[in-house]
């Protein structure tokens, strides 16, 4: 079943799909609908074992250089068409914390005379 992603990934040629049905392996369930497939099992194979090689190498270009065979050039090209690919994602301080761009606009307000340490503390719910 592993390699069945691998050939669903050239036989749509990275063309956008829905997937319609899904099984729970062991289980007698199955729920259907339209599902849009995540952004990293969106990319092609190949970008996806890159991807689990850089992970693996613990985002070291230098490893990945010498794991792939190839320039650091290469590494950083390839790493930036792919992460161009995926979607950014704003990670909270906390499940009500306020986006990261919230907090840069808190931190430029603080610094410009705007807000109060407590103003500002207040605003990042601290």
């Amino acid at each position: 079943m592993s390699s069945n992603w691998q050939e669903l990934t050239k036989l749509t040629q990275g063309q956008p799909l829905i997937v319609e049905r899904v099984v729970l392996v062991d289980k007698d369930i199955a729920i259907e609908g339209r599902f849009e497939l995540p952004p990293m099992d969106r990319l092609t194979a190949e970008d996806q074992v890159f991807v689990a090689a850089f992970i693996r190498c613990h985002g070291s270009i230098k490893q990945m250089e010498e794991f792939f065979g190839v320039s650091y050039p290469t590494i950083k090209n390839r790493l930036n068409r792919i992460g161009s690919q995926l979607e950014f994602v704003e990670i909270g301080l906390g499940p009500s914390g306020p986006r990261a761009a919230d907090v840069d606009d808190i931190l430029t307000r603080l610094e410009a005379g705007e807000l109060t340490v407590e103003g500002a503390m207040g605003l990042l719910g601290q």
